[in-house]
């Protein structure tokens, strides 16, 4: 199993929202780069980065935090002669453009969520122009896809989106039960199964 440590920005800070509620936020720091240090020194093999600000507005808005964590993961890595870690990142990212900005940062993996939903063909036009590199984030309340920051849910059956993007190309698949997230009581372990066999691309399961 491979554990992927989740640093969620907001307004450049290190936070965690409850069930994707933007009024209930918990900060644990200021220095998100600072942070993905601390994962890194305890063994973690890849970061899973999210623009909150980007996944409600639709737009990168902690792009500078975002830049400072890859900085410190390349001076890490020569620092201490260990492998580059794998780094993904979702929030705000719309366009194949925005995508390839991104991976051209020193970004491994983007991951696709809103975008998805509101233009499916994206997914196949990204994972043309990126192979391997395009994931798609599956975010879910009563598993029908939430979507604007889980700000707004649609009548999307997540394991209906999952076979869709899985149809399209999506390297992978992060699967987020949002009446989970952020509480503490673990991933929804019935609904992330479901997800995952119903497609033959991997799938993480968040929250």
């Amino acid at each position: 199993m491979i554990v992927l440590p989740a640093i969620d920005i907001r307004g450049g800070r290190c936070v965690r929202l409850v069930q994707g509620d933007y009024d209930r936020e918990t900060v644990f720091g200021d220095d998100p780069a600072a942070m993905a240090e601390r994962w890194l020194a305890g063994g973690a093999r890849a970061l899973h980065i999210v623009d909150l600000d980007g996944a409600r507005s639709g737009s990168s808005r902690n792009r500078r935090a975002v830049q400072g964590i890859l900085a410190r993961v390349a001076e890490w890595s020569a620092r201490t002669g260990a492998e580059a870690p794998v780094v993904q990142l979702g929030g705000g990212i719309r366009t194949v453009r925005k995508a390839g900005s991104w991976l051209r940062c020193g970004v491994d993996r983007v991951i696709l969520g809103t975008a998805a939903v509101e233009d499916p063909d994206i997914v196949g036009r990204a994972c043309a122009r990126f192979p391997g590199r395009v994931w798609v984030g599956i975010d879910a309340r009563a598993g029908m896809v939430a979507v604007s920051g889980w700000t707004e849910t649609t009548s999307l059956a997540a394991v209906d989106l999952a076979r869709q993007v899985a149809e399209r190309g999506a390297a992978g698949i992060v699967y987020t039960d949002i009446e989970r997230d952020g509480t503490g009581s673990g991933v929804n372990l019935e609904h992330t199964l479901e997800i995952a066999r119903s497609v033959s691309v991997p799938v993480i399961a968040s929250g």
